[in-house]
């Protein structure tokens, strides 16, 4: 990762305090304690039901034993809630909370929910379509993430923000050049096909989606491409 950021100079505008992204935040560790309150086994059989798996969703004949055990319309929204590790945890959940108070700011509680879900199942389409006959499941906020992450670069690409260059350096740099950087390394991850878990084309699906639906969701008097207030 080219750049981990932070911290944004970016003040609340319409609301008091980010109840949306912090319930968002809250859910995803409440549901992380239980996975990992679990033997193994069950753990297992948790991420493979409840996990998005292309050829479940493309309703392929002849599945292993442990599919279709939730319908996979269902999976598109469980997934999401769902994480392998602390690490994973963590990340996503730092990208949700830097990015996602001023996006919520926007919207609202309630419109930003209703975006971020559906930033996340898009991700999901993408992955699926992207892998589509995989039966690894797919977990992880990220596409959703990467969804708030793009309507923050059309809400406000010209703000300043503290992030870490190469996991050492702090920097103080324009959002557009911190997000920009991130989807660089998305691009080039898929274009070099390197193959170590992570779900690449759920990331551009969700930013796609996040880029597309922000102005459906966004209040009427909030401009895109706004400057730092």
């Amino acid at each position: 990762m080219v750049f981990l950021p932070l911290k944004d100079d970016n003040p609340l505008r319409y609301i008091r305090f980010q109840f949306a992204t912090v319930t968002l935040i809250l859910i995803n560790v409440v549901v992380f304690m239980w996975q990992f309150s679990l033997g193994e086994n069950a753990l297992n059989e948790v991420v493979s039901t409840a996990g998005v798996v292309p050829v479940s969703v493309f309703g392929a004949t002849n599945l292993p034993v442990w599919l279709g055990e939730l319908p996979p319309e269902a999976t598109l929204f469980t997934y999401m809630f769902l994480h392998g590790d602390w690490m994973h945890l963590l990340g996503n959940m730092l990208f949700l909370w830097v990015f996602g108070d001023n996006v919520e700011d926007a919207m609202g509680a309630i419109s930003f929910t209703l975006f971020y879900l559906l930033c996340g199942i898009a991700a999901g389409l993408a992955h699926v379509f992207m892998n589509v006959g995989s039966e690894a499941p797919l977990i992880g906020a990220s596409g959703a993430v990467a969804g708030v992450i793009g309507a923050y670069i059309m809400l406000y690409p010209r703000v300043w923000m503290w992030s870490l260059a190469f996991m050492r350096i702090p920097l103080k740099l324009p959002a557009f050049v911190v997000i920009g950087a991130w989807v660089a390394t998305q691009i080039f991850f898929i274009a070099t096909d390197v193959e170590d878990g992570t779900a690449w084309w759920a990331h551009i699906g969700g930013l796609t989606a996040g880029v597309l639906l922000v102005a459906l969701f966004k209040r009427p008097d909030q401009p895109l491409f706004a400057a730092a207030r």
